[in-house]
């Protein structure tokens, strides 16, 4: 994210001494993307960021998948992933079910209620839209409170924990990239700010407001990393805490982006789905539905036309409001959609013909359209409604040869 912050005591001049009141050394660290040739921020350490006391293999979650074969539509009910007390002994590292994936992004769920272990993610950025609940997310750049409708966009490699606080779960929607995630390219200017057609500013954009220093000695860190064959992991014992920054500045950073400060575009006719993104990774987009007015073309039909997205993947998680498209298809708060490439797709039977004369939608939902299709997780195959596929054509569920039969 290009847009500059500046949080506790750092130098004049980057690479120069920078001395504690006792007159040691602070250690710098720079933390940059691609090579060092894109954004990257100057962290200033009490301790040396590089100092490791013992590393042993951690297993992460499981990352096996499952082919959309028979291709066909899906319902999945994130919600029946968690029940009764489960969620209380969950946390939002280890607790994730994975739901969909490719080798660009994977999507998991988890509702958590403990607090996780410090945790890295040097595969690629992540992007963690919170359904419901209240949590502190701690970071190396400092805390971020968080709450029901946040974005949390975290980068490459930044050391941090979740601390899910209340009495109801941290409902977490998951999507984490192999690459990194960014403002649309088309809401940029050259330089890097949001243009005034974007439908958010860098007002929206919520930083750490200062530093975080923790005390403590062999701290252990989980580092999910690459593999041969997919991600692995390994636990870091740090000889002191690796939250030690004393300042830093620079323009990659963790951040919040609520999705109640997305402004909707709308106009006389249906708006396309790029009209909805908000963020972009390689080879996919984030894109979010909000309450807004809708179409007001005399003779517009609000709901979305049948569509085929040739060239995508597509997934909605429905997290607020009435879904208008979906009315009659069992989904409902915490379902997901996926409707994959190689198949048409649009509203429910009925809900073409009910939206006329409709001017506002109540509905909120974060998708996700992938360039590669989606294969299911462990999670996906659990929590998926075997009838949905079917629910254009008013029929019973047919399981014949899915991929999820018997799971």
């Amino acid at each position: 994210m290009a847009y500059y912050r500046r949080l506790g005591a750092v130098p004049p001049k980057r690479h120069t001494q920078h001395r504690n009141a006792e007159g040691g050394l602070y250690y710098e660290e720079l933390m940059g993307e691609e090579g060092f040739s894109s954004d990257s921020s100057l962290l200033y350490h009490r301790y040396l960021p590089s100092a490791i006391a013992a590393a042993e293999v951690w297993e992460p979650p499981d990352p096996a998948t499952t082919p959309n074969h028979p291709l066909k539509p899906r319902h999945l009910r994130l919600h029946g992933l968690f029940t009764g007390e489960d969620w209380r002994a969950a946390d939002v590292v280890t607790g994730r079910r994975l739901v969909l994936g490719n080798g660009d992004v994977r999507i998991s769920y988890v509702a958590a209620g403990a607090p996780s272990e410090l945790y890295r993610n040097a595969i690629g950025d992540e992007c963690v839209y919170v359904e419901s609940g209240t949590g502190v997310v701690e970071t190396v750049f400092g805390a971020l409170p968080v709450g029901q409708g946040d974005y949390v966009v975290l980068p490459r490699a930044t050391t941090h924990r979740w601390l899910p606080s209340g009495d109801a779960p941290l409902r977490a929607y998951c999507i984490e990239a192999d690459s990194h995630i960014a403002p649309v390219a088309r809401y940029l200017s050259k330089y890097g700010q949001l243009l005034e057609h974007a439908p958010y500013c860098e007002r929206d954009l919520r930083g750490p407001e200062e530093p975080l220093t923790v005390e403590g000695e062999d701290v252990d860190v989980l580092v999910k990393h690459r593999g041969p064959r997919g991600p692995v992991g390994t636990r870091y014992t740090y000889p002191r805490h690796p939250f030690d920054a004393v300042g830093w500045d620079g323009c990659l950073y963790p951040y919040v982006f609520n999705i109640a400060d997305f402004e909707p575009l709308t106009g006389r006719i249906h708006q396309p789905p790029p009209a909805h993104q908000v963020f972009e990774g390689r080879n996919f987009v984030i894109c979010n539905f909000v309450p807004r007015k809708v179409d007001y073309h005399p003779l517009a039909i609000p709901v979305p036309y049948y569509h085929a997205n040739v060239d995508s993947d597509e997934v909605m998680f429905y997290c607020g409001g009435d879904y208008e498209a979906r009315k009659g298809s069992g989904i409902g708060q915490g379902s997901i959609s996926l409707h994959p490439g190689g198949h048409a797709h649009g509203p429910q039977p009925g809900a073409y013909e009910r939206s006329i004369g409709i001017d506002f939608f109540d509905e909120l939902a974060v998708m996700v359209d992938t360039f590669r299709p989606l294969e299911l997780g462990e999670g996906g195959l659990a929590a998926e409604d075997p009838g949905y596929a079917w629910t254009w054509a008013g029929r019973g569920p047919d399981t014949t040869g899915d991929a999820g039969a018997g799971r």
